[in-house]
């Protein structure tokens, strides 16, 4: 198969051949008749659910799962983490066990790159632990974390957790030791704690500047002390509610566009209608403004967003680059997430994971999904090119 898209590295209009893999990358003389732009298929390491469908349900079905799926395609993601939170082990064994099946069951599995436990092994605190239910909060267990990977068939590939705990470094080094990517989050660790989980092998810092107290210390503090170690990446939810666009510029800044990821967080009522969710054993609002919070209450619980937004809002409001934008929708969560043949870009041998999209330079229209070299999605009105 053939398509045909402006490069966003290189701005020249471009033909892409492939199969499963791109087997050629041509760039044409051809003036293209429309401004539709071809780039990688976007990758999201932190999706709760998305479509009505709650990931962490252990009572999902299939095809409700299979449903999601094709409407993330509708927003250019073509591989994603789906992330099971902090719950009662049973729960989260049956999460994962269910996400495992499914996995192999349908045809969208594929998209279901791997899989993300965010917690149990966070910090207690009220704003640390966010919405996770506190009264499931435990220290890091291997043998717990073994039994999780043994329910979702070896597909956890990235564990989240606060290094404040005496056991994390064993266990960070542990798991990391074993394949999986270990990420700070929802702590209230010190500098010296957050210093020994990079020694021991953590790479990423999950949701940066979320999942914390509302005031914290002017120095130190463990937002300072993540942004300044040099070995972390950071994951960002540009949605322009979780973080503000002052705070946005300052951690592109320290980690640069090369450390950085966008995700989403989305929960399952993500490109649903306002009104009221459950997540798992949590009630949730989403709102008109886009915000999900704890019903009742002003604590965030996700996020709505999807992914073709967020590069449309870390450009508006991080004053990024439109490629800038799509590198850490990208390459960068396929370095970090360690996800094979999607860490070249556009590049003979990755795998055929592509998005053809319009930028009006406000707003991103996603035109065409392929995955591994199927067409996924295409918007209605628009022809093959």
């Amino acid at each position: 198969m053939k398509c045909n898209g402006i490069d966003v590295v290189t701005g020249e209009h471009t033909q892409i051949s492939f199969d499963g893999v791109i087997d050629g990358v041509d760039h044409l003389l051809a003036t293209p008749q429309d401004r539709i732009y071809i780039a990688p298929g976007f990758i999201d390491l932190q999706v709760n659910g998305f479509a009505g469908v709650d990931y962490n349900n252990p009572a999902t079905e299939p095809d409700q799962i299979a449903h999601s799926i094709r409407s993330m395609y509708a927003t250019g993601v073509t591989r994603f983490f789906p992330t099971v939170i902090t719950g009662s082990p049973d729960d989260m064994a049956g999460a994962l066990r269910m996400l495992s099946a499914a996995r192999e069951a349908i045809p969208e599995g594929a998209a279901m790159e791997g899989f993300h436990v965010e917690g149990p092994y966070i910090s207690p605190d009220d704003g640390p632990r966010g919405a996770h239910p506190e009264r499931w909060v435990r220290p890091p267990s291997l043998d717990e974390f073994r039994r999780f990977q043994d329910a979702a068939r070896g597909h956890i590939r990235l564990v989240t957790l606060s290094p404040e705990w005496k056991e994390a470094p064993h266990f960070i080094e542990r798991v990391v030791r074993e394949g999986v990517v270990a990420s700070i989050g929802h702590t209230k660790a010190s500098g010296s704690q957050i210093a020994d989980a990079v020694q021991a092998g953590a790479t990423l810092s999950t949701h940066i500047g979320n999942g914390c107290h509302a005031t914290l210390d002017r120095h130190p503090n463990y937002i300072w002390e993540q942004l300044a170690e040099d070995r972390l990446n950071a994951s960002l939810i540009v949605d322009g509610i979780h973080l503000g666009a002052a705070f946005l510029k300052v951690a592109l800044r320290a980690k640069g566009v090369e450390r950085s990821i966008l995700v989403t967080d989305a929960v399952m009522p993500a490109g649903c209608n306002p009104g009221r969710y459950q997540l798992g054993e949590v009630d949730v609002e989403l709102h008109s403004d886009g915000s999900v919070r704890l019903l009742g209450g002003t604590r965030l619980a996700g996020s709505a967003l999807m992914m073709d937004r967020a590069i449309g809002n870390v450009v508006r409001l991080g004053g990024v680059s439109l490629l800038d934008a799509i590198t850490m929708a990208t390459r960068n969560p396929a370095r970090v997430g360690r996800i094979a043949s999607r860490q070249r870009g556009l590049a003979v041998a990755e795998r055929a994971d592509l998005v053809r999209f319009k930028y009006d330079g406000d707003d991103i229209r996603v035109i065409e999904t392929y995955v591994g070299g199927e067409r996924v999605f295409q918007a209605s009105g628009v022809g093959h090119s």
